[in-house]
């Protein structure tokens, strides 16, 4: 005979379990990847990472950390978070985006709330630009609609043409909804060499007068970039209405590295790779690097770009 009780509890058990498996709850998130919405931030974590693996960027770090911590801790941002990093290859651009995506969700890179374009991977032809901005909206507008805290790292911004990146430019607004959707708890980062050069020349002042590099400050460098880059058509955002109705949060600069920075970023290589660290390995290896200006010999001119490559020469000791 047919048992109302006994069925009572199948359906129920039923709906229970379809709930567990079909929400976001705690117990299908142990098993796999779910949206962190309240976007909250370990500030500690995240400084922790900073100060132990991004060498020779006291700006940056600083500058990173006030902007991230209030965001996060703000219940209601205006906007999207907006940061713009500039500087030479290999100063830690892509270093800190990276564990800045790590801190937001676990998976960094890996996550599938994490997106990186590459401008010249992503979006290589000059021709086709009005449907790379189509392509661009379609995809920011479906991720952000299933992950409200998702990033979003645009690589390699001096070489995107002209244009491209204007098609963000509504969900980086101070707007509550576009077409039904909030962008304001989204982070953006832009990469981009261009403007490296001007950041190259203010540290080398700074040497030259006599000053310490600690003490550039984000004031000495924002407003050069912002309107070095907004006027540098080899920079992605040459006229960009995204400057042009400030939009951009943050220019974050990231200075030229010394040797002394260099032989940190060959000490954590060591290291990672499990090795004991060899102060004669370390010196070598920063010996092999190339500096300028030519004279003085103060800055690695590619940073710690090429240190896993030379390293492995002396993989034999």
């Amino acid at each position: 005979a047919f048992d109302p009780l006994s069925a009572s509890i199948v359906a129920a058990s039923a709906a229970v379990t379809w709930h567990l498996l079909s929400s976001e709850s705690w117990l299908k998130c142990r098993f796999q990847e779910c949206c962190k919405k309240n976007g909250t931030l370990n500030f500690t974590a995240l400084k922790a990472q900073l100060d132990n693996r991004l060498f020779g960027q006291h700006l940056a770090k600083d500058v990173v950390l006030k902007a991230v911590l209030g965001f996060s801790n703000n219940p209601s941002p205006k906007k999207p978070l907006m940061l713009s990093l500039h500087g030479w290859a290999g100063t830690g651009k892509n270093f800190l985006s990276q564990i800045l995506a790590e801190q937001v969700h676990p998976a960094g890179l890996r996550s599938k709330y994490v997106h990186l374009f590459l401008a010249t991977l992503h979006f290589p032809h000059h021709d086709q630009v009005k449907l790379y901005k189509e392509q661009l909206q379609n995809w920011i507008r479906g991720n952000v609609s299933a992950c409200p805290s998702s990033v979003f790292i645009f690589d390699e911004m001096d070489k995107m043409h002209p244009g491209v990146i204007d098609a963000i430019k509504p969900f980086l607004d101070y707007y509550e909804e576009v077409d039904g959707v909030s962008y304001r708890k989204a982070i953006f980062i832009f990469l981009s060499n261009a403007g490296g050069d001007l950041i190259n020349k203010a540290a080398l002042d700074f040497w030259i007068s006599g000053k310490r590099r600690e003490d550039i400050q984000l004031k000495d460098l924002e407003p050069l970039l912002s309107v070095g880059v907004f006027n540098n058509k080899n920079s992605g955002l040459w006229h960009s209405s995204i400057i042009d109705r400030n939009l951009i949060d943050y220019f974050v600069p990231f200075l030229p590295l010394e040797q002394k920075h260099v032989k940190m970023c060959v000490r954590a290589e060591m290291t990672a790779r499990g090795y004991a660290v060899d102060e004669n390995i370390v010196q070598a290896v920063a010996d092999e690097m190339t500096y300028f200006p030519k004279e003085q010999r103060i800055y690695s001119d590619k940073g710690c770009k090429t240190v896993q490559a030379k390293l492995d020469i002396h993989e034999d000791l």
